[in-house]
């Protein structure tokens, strides 16, 4: 790989981005838009800690929402014929992948800062220390990894754009329903706990609750998602070269 590459990349694909309004909007103000609403429904102060339950599964789903995003931007550079194009210039798919991969991570990350800020404007009550919130970021970037990974998946098993919107909810809609703001049963466990957003949700609360950042609990969560997002990073990335890459 090429690092002066792979940064003149990542710098293509934000400027990019910022020149998408529509595009921005989807990515950066419909989780805001989503925190504020829960923000006015739950942030009452007479309905106790409800919000402050429901935040961390508000961050699973900004990191969750990359998906569709990073599948319908790699459907359309293969409708354009980009992916092709770059097979007969220097670049190596090593460093177009990475730099994609690098800037949905970016992208995820601030749709996350976006989220606690508002968040915290709408009484969020964080009982951990910056180092928690730190580690709560840094597995916060490991889960986006796992949704870039799916994003690639479903890029290579659709035709283009539309159908891999589609696609994607595929891997959102359970994750959503089993892993983020909505109640965990001993039924629904069953189906969550193959799911990377249940442990993220499940780390998420435990450190913002303030408890400590070496228990079994959160070093499991942390351990899977880990493993998780870089196995189906890597799966994504032969599946798409071998099958979405054409």
């Amino acid at each position: 790989m090429n690092i002066q590459r792979i940064l003149a990349l990542l710098k293509m694909e934000l400027l990019k981005i910022i020149r998408e309004p529509a595009f921005l909007f989807l990515m950066l103000l419909f989780p805001a838009i989503l925190t504020i609403t829960f923000g006015f429904a739950f942030g009452d102060p007479e309905l106790g800690s409800m919000f402050n339950i429901m935040v961390p599964g508000l961050f699973s789903y900004a990191c969750i929402f990359i998906i569709m995003t990073v599948a319908q931007s790699f459907s359309d550079l293969r409708g354009q014929g980009v992916l092709r194009r770059l097979n007969t210039t220097p670049m190596s798919s090593a460093d177009f992948m990475t730099s994609n991969i690098l800037s949905n991570m970016i992208l995820s990350m601030l749709q996350v800062i976006i989220v606690f800020v508002l968040a915290l404007l709408f009484g969020f009550n964080s009982k951990s220390d910056i180092v928690g919130i730190l580690f709560a970021f840094l597995i916060m970037a490991l889960f986006s990894l796992s949704s870039v990974g799916l994003g690639l998946i479903t890029a290579s098993i659709s035709k283009n754009a539309g159908t891999s919107t589609g696609i994607s909810f595929l891997f959102i809609l359970p994750q959503m329903f089993f892993g983020t703001f909505l109640p965990i049963t001993n039924t629904t466990r069953v189906i969550a706990v193959f799911l990377p957003s249940y442990y993220a949700t499940d780390a998420f609360t435990s450190i913002f609750s303030g408890a400590n950042l070496l228990s079994a609990n959160i070093l499991f969560d942390f351990a899977f998602i880990a493993i998780f997002s870089i196995v189906i990073v890597i799966l994504g990335i032969l599946i798409f070269k071998k099958y979405g890459n054409k």
